[in-house]
């Protein structure tokens, strides 16, 4: 969503106030007059040193700074250590971050945020190690579609000052909206970047005209630009040659600076059929409703939206059709309505149409962590009871949910797995079928990854959990040996709730592989 332009204020004070006013040189003070020598008393103190030689100085050249950690979230909020990632190698980290595919489990993608936002020390690697890290972290959020964290993280390590992650940062400034923060910044420092297109539009923005006009030409004439980005760059720049020309075809290849320009020249391109980094910017004000909520659904699916965004804008105004999406959104009114009744037949009545509209869409996890505490306190029987039990065990309360459940409630044929998975207990015969079983070995006789044990003792817990989470979805597809090895892993590695709610979700969610 777009940020507000900052209204002017003051100049700030400075930190020491006479730099804002220095004194006068004719009220400088004056050294004191010099006293004839006083005699010196000797005091009775210990000596200082032992001997008269120079001791050992421990220096660094200014310009070697403090190796800074970066990240959002502090390990008091993750329980993860700084040395998340000291001991990997930074090129190895890269291409394990970005060649990760989606994930496609709500648990999943849960510990993959708060494995790239939690606050660490660089990698081995020299001194652009930790750009390099955290242009791949940027990126994969970017991907995703987390816009928001992802721009606080690169601006938080330096994207201003860094050609490393200027570009990626212009990028989603343009996203977001605040592009003439990143624009300022070139102007400052034209080293920053090697973007000509970036460099035409910045100049535009800050009225240079005549800049912009002759970089353009220049780009024109060597090829410096494609072809359909100076298609839409000219019209930028020349809104009056194009009043009555027919619109652009969309591009055959998009980023944010051509969508954002098709945007600004009155082309706007859905986003639909775009990347899901591009549903981002359908959650401002200024589009329709209808576009807010289906790239708020598709956003919430990957766990780049938190789900009360999505359900304050279900529950924003009346549904304006029947049909689709339409009928999502009445279904989540009337079941609000009826938990707000707290009468049970109400909400007995209205839970099968909602929750047959949440598993449409797939997002049952974000919706039973939006209404398991107040559906929990209404007491229902029969189906409605039974979904009651899903949506709960499809929650953070999964536990005490399970704990509650009547010994009558049959969720299918892994109904007692369901159970001691929830309790924290399995035994006993484990299941026939491929899935159930790793289940039930995962968490009666784990055998985690050695390797990727190893790798979180030695610091590089984070590449470790990446290729754990790489495993874990191979499992949630089908691949049984994966699905053991990854839960037996995280649980080694204290991540129990985790491979709780992981499991849980791979044995209620009804996905196909």
């Amino acid at each position: 969503m777009a940020h507000g332009a900052y209204a002017q204020t003051a100049a700030p004070l400075s930190v020491i106030d006479w730099l804002d006013n220095p004194v006068p040189l004719a009220e400088m003070p004056r050294a004191p007059a010099v006293k004839p020598q006083q005699k010196i008393e000797s005091i009775d103190e210990p000596a200082v040193t032992d001997t008269g030689t120079a001791p050992q100085i421990t220096s660094r050249p200014l310009t070697s700074a403090a190796p800074m950690m970066v990240g959002l979230a502090p390990m008091a909020m993750t329980g993860m250590q700084p040395d998340l990632w000291t001991g990997s190698d930074v090129d190895s980290l890269v291409r394990r971050i970005a060649s990760l595919p989606d994930l496609d489990l709500p648990a999943a993608n849960a510990l993959l945020f708060t494995v790239l936002l939690a606050e660490a020390n660089a990698p081995s690697g020299g001194d652009t190690a930790q750009d390099t890290l955290t242009k791949a972290r940027v990126g994969k959020l970017m991907t995703l579609g987390a816009i928001d964290p992802a721009l606080a993280l690169i601006e938080q390590a330096g994207a201003a000052t860094s050609p490393v992650l200027f570009d990626l940062w212009m990028e989603l400034s343009l996203l977001v909206g605040t592009e003439d923060d990143a624009c300022g910044a070139l102007s400052r420092a034209p080293r920053l970047t090697d973007n000509t297109a970036t460099k035409i539009f910045c100049a535009a923005r800050s009225g240079d005209w005549d800049t912009a006009a002759l970089t353009f030409s220049t780009a024109s004439a060597l090829s410096l630009v494609p072809r359909e980005t100076l298609d839409v760059l000219d019209r930028f720049l020349n809104p009056d040659l194009f009043e009555t020309a027919p619109p652009l075809p969309a591009p055959r290849e998009m980023d944010p600076l051509t969508f954002r320009l098709f945007e600004t020249i009155g082309e706007p391109l859905p986003t639909g059929p775009l990347p899901r980094t591009y549903a981002f910017a359908d959650l401002r004000d200024i589009t329709g409703w209808k576009s807010q909520l289906e790239a708020a659904e598709r956003l919430t699916r990957a766990g780049a939206l938190p789900e009360n965004r999505l359900l304050g804008l279900y529950t924003d105004r009346r549904a304006a059709a029947s049909g689709g999406i339409w009928d999502r959104v009445r279904a989540v009114q009337m079941f609000d309505a009826a938990l707000a009744s707290a009468d049970a037949q109400t909400v007995a009545n209205t839970l099968p149409a909602v929750w047959r509209e949440m598993k449409s869409a797939e997002l049952e996890v974000s919706f039973a962590t939006s209404f398991q505490e107040r559906l929990s306190a209404i007491t229902l029987s029969g189906e409605a009871a039974i979904t009651q039990a899903r949506i709960g065990l499809l929650s953070p309360a999964y536990e005490s949910t399970a704990t509650a459940m009547a010994s009558d409630i049959r969720l299918g044929e892994d109904t007692e797995l369901i159970r001691a998975v929830a309790g924290g207990e399995v035994s006993g015969e484990a299941p026939s079928t491929p899935l159930p079983r790793a289940i039930h070995d995962a968490f009666s006789s784990p055998t985690p990854n050695a390797t990727w044990v190893g790798m979180a003792q030695s610091g590089q817990l984070g590449e470790a959990l990446i290729a754990t989470l790489d495993a874990l979805r191979d499992g949630a597809r089908g691949d049984s040996r994966a699905l053991r090895e990854a839960l037996g892993t995280l649980r080694a590695l204290g991540l129990e709730d985790t491979a709780r709610r992981a499991s849980l979700q791979i044995l209620l969610l009804e996905r196909t592989p």
